[in-house]
């Protein structure tokens, strides 16, 4: 007897509703006269709208703002002819004040849900267009037409993007060759997806296919990198290790004075500027007593972004789980001369978090985990009563599960940073400061 399959909800009935304020996702969020929540993409806070709701989300529905009866003063014409669709933006028809405000308000509440009092007005670096260094680009092959650019907002479905006010020019002038390159390939049988980081020495692409390439396609892949100046290009299938497939020159960029050859694909700090503003705010944290021996551990190193920065004034324990970055970190280090300032520890942390013991003999930790935190390892570091805490976020709701664990170890916050990397969208990076004692 086949399974039974879950009852579907209907959807209320459209209703008048009024916007009360802007979500953590970046919807404007209403209630039914019932109490249901309602989240309304492009709505801002005191709007009246016609509201259609669409499918269960949460506790409340999804659901279309199809009138808009009264635009708060605050609503302005979105200045990318993608928006609406591209689910990469979400916020462009709000005015910057506003829309900065909100979003810095969005670390503040994250820290009082976890206890602490947060600085008023909190520190704030917003982002510019044309600042975004890094894109992963979707690829579909529909009726024989090569579809590329970014997913719809909650949506599997790809927009094609002419261009992207967001990126940097570099990139943004890379689309349409890259669609001319992409159409003819046979690699590519229904989707595909295109990584970029802008290195110092030129874009570096990683290509993710379903198909193997032909070699057709190597020749494609080389000329486009001939064509364009790129530095690399790289490709894998269903995700295996990348294999390069024109390396015109090194791949190297450079951070805090040392150069580094990232692996293909690998994670940077989205923007130039929010990057600086990362390092400023960590190096700002460190103890005031620093001596040759004093040692912090970096953990969630990369490919060396904190590393660097911080081994100019102390030394520095770096652990990465990746061993791609690993090695790029390793050689960083030695063609660099660093090796008595940084030792490098290859470490899951997520599996194998450092212990309290371990973390005992460090003067600070500095973490800068991925999007869903650091749980298991913050509950060694609050164990270990480490008397610095430097946390890097690029999630407001998990550095607040995770702050809410230092405070019952009596943390205090100290300063706190927010830094706009992801101009326009509900992401949002910090840099937060806590001390013990």
């Amino acid at each position: 007897m086949p399974p039974r399959q879950p009852l579907r909800r209907k959807p209320p009935d459209p209703a008048r509703v009024q916007i009360d304020r802007v979500g953590s996702e970046g919807d404007g969020i209403a209630r039914l006269p019932d109490g249901t929540p309602l989240y309304l993409p492009f709505t801002l806070p005191g709007e009246s709208a016609t509201a259609r709701p669409l499918q269960p989300r949460g506790d409340g529905w999804h659901a279309h703002a199809e009138i808009i009866a009264n635009p708060s003063d605050a609503r302005v014409d979105p200045p990318c002819r993608h928006f609406g669709r591209c689910g990469g933006c979400v916020l462009q028809h709000w005015r910057d004040t506003d829309y900065r405000t909100w979003k810095a308000g969005l670390l503040a509440y994250a820290l009082r849900q976890a206890g602490f009092t947060p600085p008023d007005p909190l520190p704030f670096v917003p982002g510019l267009p044309g600042e975004r260094r890094r894109i992963d680009f979707a690829v579909r092959r529909s009726a024989g037409r090569i579809i590329l650019g970014l997913h719809g907002q909650r949506s599997a479905e790809v927009i094609d993007l002419t261009d992207c006010l967001v990126l940097h020019p570099t990139l943004m002038a890379l689309i349409a060759p890259l669609r001319t390159l992409l159409q003819p390939l046979k690699a590519i049988r229904r989707e595909a997806s295109v990584v970029i980081n802008l290195l110092d020495s030129g874009p570096d692409m990683l290509l993710r296919t379903d198909a193997p390439l032909t070699l057709d396609d190597r020749t494609a892949l080389t000329g486009f990198a001939r064509a364009h100046r790129l530095p690399r290009v790289s490709h894998t299938e269903a995700n295996d290790t990348p294999e390069t497939i024109a390396l015109l020159r090194p791949p190297t960029t450079t951070l805090s004075k040392t150069t580094v050859r990232p692996p293909p694909g690998t994670f940077l700090q989205a923007t130039a500027e929010g990057e600086r503003a990362i390092i400023e705010a960590v190096l700002n944290a460190m103890p005031s007593k620093i001596t040759s021996k004093t040692r912090v551990a970096e953990l969630y190193a990369g490919c060396g972004t904190l590393t660097f920065a911080l081994a100019a004034h102390l030394r520095v324990a770096a652990f990465e789980g990746d061993s791609a970055t690993i090695d790029a970190l390793k050689q960083a280090i030695n063609q660099g001369g660093l090796a008595g300032r940084i030792e490098v520890f290859q470490r899951d942390l997520a599996r194998q978090p450092l212990s309290a013991k371990e973390l005992q003999a460090f003067a600070a930790v500095v973490l800068d985990p991925p999007h869903n935190g650091a749980a298991a390892q913050i509950a060694q570091i609050a164990a270990a009563a480490v008397p610095t805490v430097i946390y890097v976020s690029c999630n407001p709701a998990t550095l607040s599960r995770d702050a809410s664990t230092l405070l019952g170890a009596s943390y205090k916050l100290q300063a706190v940073t927010a830094i706009d990397q992801f101009l326009w969208s509900a992401r949002l990076e910090s840099v937060t400061i806590f001390r013990r004692g």
